[in-house]
């Protein structure tokens, strides 16, 4: 599954759930950080005012190393 801006935080979290710490350092609502957001990670970084291809940068990146490890 490669990561764009237009995936959904929702496939994100259920295929990665440990990339929810991505969301959590940039200060970013997700499914499981308490704050519930239903949206594409577009959508929430617009939302919140953050770069959208740092957080896809940054969600890859960790993806990779976890896909490399399986």
């Amino acid at each position: 599954m490669e990561i764009t801006k237009d995936t959904p935080v929702e496939d994100v979290l259920q295929g990665y759930p440990s990339l929810s710490k991505v969301f959590i350092e940039l200060g970013l609502p997700c499914l499981v950080c308490g704050e519930a957001f239903w949206g594409t990670i577009d959508e929430l970084a617009r939302q919140n005012n953050v770069d959208v291809n740092k957080i896809v940068k940054e969600l890859n990146e960790i993806k990779q190393k976890i896909d490399e490890k399986l």
